[in-house]
């Protein structure tokens, strides 16, 4: 099952489900995907049952399928991605066994087709190609295992970041504020069956090609997650309930061939540069530049449909 969300001028938008095609749709059941989540047990199966699809799907009406969040939680499951950004922000982070998270912005959530706003190309603008996941209510101390059946959609990010501002904050001790933008989605959400076999093991196994104004940039296998996503689910929860509609990213897909298959995101280019040649060469983005990311299957299906941005100026 696929899941959007159109524009209709308010803050959440409205449902619909969408054919298997990807080109037409059907109103849902429920107004909006939060409303949805919060009564997933009822909504799954009212959603699934919706098999006709009379509406055209106007791309341009579509918003991120979760336009906000009660909460944005990120990690960097990717142990290839976390060696090169250490090695570009020149942090010594200490030996851990558990995922690394932050709390991010959620009341924002940009949609696949959306320009993204910053004050200055000074600060470092980058893109972040990753994956997330959708939970319902989720109990504190809930174990992997089980975590894993909360999860009940999957979602496809772009996590904008500031570069020049990440370094200092995180040296601050304190968490990120003004270096994490809020973050787009692509188009659908979809339900874990919607991968089959590439669904393995609470890791998204396809292959996140992600072009940069035009010329192709990376490639990265989402598999090799140091940490599944159930994982990810019951670390968040140790300590907390997380509430149905909570949104846990991956991190950046990152591969440890990154030399063959290239980055999701700039920072890790300039972290191999920093390795290779002893500094980095590759700026970051300007106004006017612009970034798609799309997932695909052995087949080249695309089933979060894709992420194609601009950068402008605010």
């Amino acid at each position: 099952m696929r899941l959007a969300t159109l524009r209709d001028g308010s803050p959440d938008g409205r449902l619909v489900v969408v054919s298997p095609d990807g080109g037409s749709c059907a109103p849902a059941p429920y107004p909006t995907l939060q409303s949805a989540l919060e009564n997933w047990a009822n909504a799954a199966p009212q959603l699934a049952a919706v098999t006709t699809f009379p509406d055209a799907l106007d791309p341009e009406a579509i918003i991120a399928p979760l336009p906000r969040a009660w909460q944005w939680l990120d990690g960097s499951a990717y142990q290839s991605h976390g060696d090169l950004m250490n090695a570009v922000l020149g942090i010594a982070k200490p030996e851990t066994d558990l995922p690394l998270m932050y709390q991010g912005t959620s009341d924002k959530f940009y949609g696949p087709g959306d320009d993204v706003k910053f004050p200055d190309e000074a600060l470092g603008i980058d893109f972040e190609g990753e994956f997330g996941v959708i939970v319902d209510a989720v109990p504190m101390g809930v174990k992997p295992e089980q975590a894993l059946g909360h999860i009940k959609l999957i979602v496809q990010i772009n996590d904008w970041s500031l570069r020049t501002l990440a370094g200092p904050e995180m040296k601050t001790g304190f968490g990120w504020i003004q270096a994490k933008p809020p973050c787009s989605m692509a188009a659908f959400a979809i339900t874990p069956d919607e991968l089959g076999n590439d669904w393995r093991n609470g890791r998204v196994c396809l292959t996140l090609k992600v072009d940069w104004n035009d010329r192709q940039f990376g490639a990265a296998n989402g598999e090799p997650m140091g940490f599944g996503f159930h994982e990810l689910v019951a670390h968040a929860a140790r300590t907390r309930d997380l509430v149905a509609g909570t949104v846990i990213g991956s991190g950046t897909v990152s591969n440890a061939d990154f030399r063959e298959v290239g980055s999701s995101c700039i920072a890790e280019r300039r972290g191999i540069e920093v390795i290779d040649e002893g500094a980095p060469r590759t700026e970051f983005m300007r106004f006017g530049d612009t970034v798609r990311m799309v997932a695909v299957d052995a087949a080249g299906r695309a089933p979060f449909g894709m992420i194609e941005q601009k950068v402008v100026k605010a």
